[in-house]
């Protein structure tokens, strides 16, 4: 049966946190060498058919969820920059249960120190994981489908350290260029991941906890323009290279992007997709899309320049 109050219960949310969410509020502290921004977002998706509807259809109800902070520190030639970038959904599809679309945890801090020029030095300490378990459904003998685990929380996670120059022009492109690097990559409890490598899950070895590449070369790139008006395009790529095993094959690589339009003060849209290859995980590259229309919120004490 058609849930009409359920529909109204979600169309009223969506109304009600509309309204009551501000677009962006700018309050300007020019007493402070720091720069801070806050932003949190939500996006909603949801259908639902009468058992009569003859076009068919399933009834699911989704989200994802994000929020960005970041605490920036400028006087003189030195900066010291601080990101938290986290994302999150999920999608319940009837019959099938909630199932996770997005999931990351980002954080990344740097001391940088400037020459005369565009050019620096840079020194900076960057995690990334995620929150939840990751399945991958497969069917049984009897056709249904059951999830089995491939990931989780510190399973893997990535702590990587990094010295070297640092290119920047202005807001809009960053260009970190390290030939000293060193990653730690975890896996908890690693015996449960043997789906993935039967030797050696996300590059740890079955029975250990966690690998050392000692010594490294990291290229990390981000661009972030509005390319017309109302609309944004943010790219992220990341390059890392160990020394010990280096081959074209074992380069990883992680392009981020993510298209964002701004429909009015209160509603926006977003494409966001991720090509991911790192041959420890997998030996194609990895590919991940998502789109979504929601609202956002955002604090910061300064204003942004024009991109």
């Amino acid at each position: 049966m058609f849930s009409f109050k359920f529909f109204n219960s979600v169309l009223f949310l969506v109304v009600f946190l509309s309204i009551k969410t501000s677009a962006q509020i700018v309050r300007i502290d020019s007493t402070t060498f720091w720069k801070k921004s806050y932003r949190a977002g939500l996006n909603l998706n949801q259908s639902s058919f009468s058992s009569n509807w003859k076009a068919g259809g399933l009834n699911s109800f989704g989200f994802n969820a994000y929020l960005n902070t970041k605490a920036n520190y400028k006087k003189e030639r030195r900066s010291w920059t601080n990101e938290m970038d986290l994302v999150f959904g999920m999608v319940n599809n009837n019959g099938q249960g909630f199932r996770k679309t997005l999931d990351r945890i980002y954080l990344d801090t740097k001391y940088g120190y400037d020459f005369d020029g565009n050019w620096g030095l840079f020194t900076a300490l960057n995690f990334s994981s995620q929150f939840a378990e990751g399945l991958k459904y497969v069917e049984d003998a009897n056709g249904v489908e059951q999830g089995r685990i491939i990931s989780n929380f510190l399973a893997p996670a990535f702590v990587t350290a990094s010295f070297g120059f640092e290119y920047s022009t202005d807001e809009t492109f960053k260009l970190r260029l390290a030939p000293i690097a060193s990653r730690i990559t975890i896996v908890q409890n690693s015996e449960r991941y043997l789906a993935v490598d039967s030797i050696a899950p996300y590059g740890v070895n079955a029975g250990e906890t966690v690998r050392i590449e000692a010594l490294a070369f990291q290229m990390l790139a981000e661009y972030n323009k509005d390319i017309a008006e109302n609309l944004n395009l943010k790219l992220r790529y990341l390059l890392f290279a160990n020394y010990e095993t280096l081959q074209l094959k074992t380069i990883d690589h992680r392009l981020d992007m993510n298209l964002t339009a701004k429909v009015n003060k209160f509603i926006n849209v977003s494409l966001g997709g991720i090509l991911l290859y790192d041959f420890d995980q997998d030996t194609g590259v990895q590919l991940s899309q998502a789109f979504s229309l929601g609202f956002q919120y955002t604090f910061q004490n300064y204003m942004d320049k024009k991109k």
